[in-house]
């Protein structure tokens, strides 16, 4: 993210707003600072590797991009058990669990929707962290949320963390966004674990 960024532990329908960009407009939530800097993946991997943990992956909106960044660390297979990019609604229920009357009421774009989706990649492929990514890249709105509105969550053995976006920019630049959001807070996520 090139700005500053906000999370926030999360629970039922509860989220923070980020900023992302020049562009983006958002206000800051009271939980913990996600760096502004870039997040290099090595930086979180390394950290996971420190703790003994491992990472599951539930995407939508990056479509495997995320997971792409935490593969490309030499290692990561220590790490990273595997991803899911469950990029259909129904997908979302079917794989990750996620509550299909949840999905019918607020559709596949919202905070709620991106922490079930970290905790069923937990649950489901057997991490410590899981964590997930849905939102609006453009260049129209599939869901009705405005384009940039980007959801990133983690679940962890200490509970949720969570952040909402609003990027500016293109699809590639939102889709970047999102990634760099998701990786900064599981960074926060393994330093409080450790």
């Amino acid at each position: 993210m090139s700005d500053a960024a906000a999370g926030t532990d999360a629970g039922p329908g509860s989220h923070a707003e980020a900023d992302a960009g020049p562009s983006s407009h958002a206000g800051a939530g009271a939980g913990p600072h996600l760096d502004p800097d870039p997040v290099d993946p090595a930086e979180v991997i390394g950290a996971l590797a420190r703790l003994g943990a491992t990472v599951a992956v539930a995407e939508s909106l990056t479509g495997g991009l995320l997971t792409g960044a935490l593969t490309s660390v030499p290692g990561s297979s220590a790490v990273v058990r595997g991803a899911v990019v469950a990029y259909a609604t129904d997908l979302k229920s079917a794989l990750l669990g996620v509550d299909a009357d949840l999905l019918a009421r607020v559709g596949p774009v919202h905070p709620a929707v991106a922490q079930q989706m970290a905790d069923g990649a937990r649950e489901r492929l057997g991490a410590t962290f899981g964590m997930a990514t849905t939102g609006e890249a453009g260049p129209d709105s599939a869901s009705g949320q405005p384009v940039g509105t980007v959801h990133v969550a983690v679940s962890g053995p200490s509970g949720a963390l969570a952040a909402q976006l609003a990027v500016g920019g293109d699809r590639p630049r939102i889709r970047a966004g999102a990634v760099a959001a998701a990786l900064g807070l599981l960074r926060t996520a393994a330093l409080r674990a450790g």
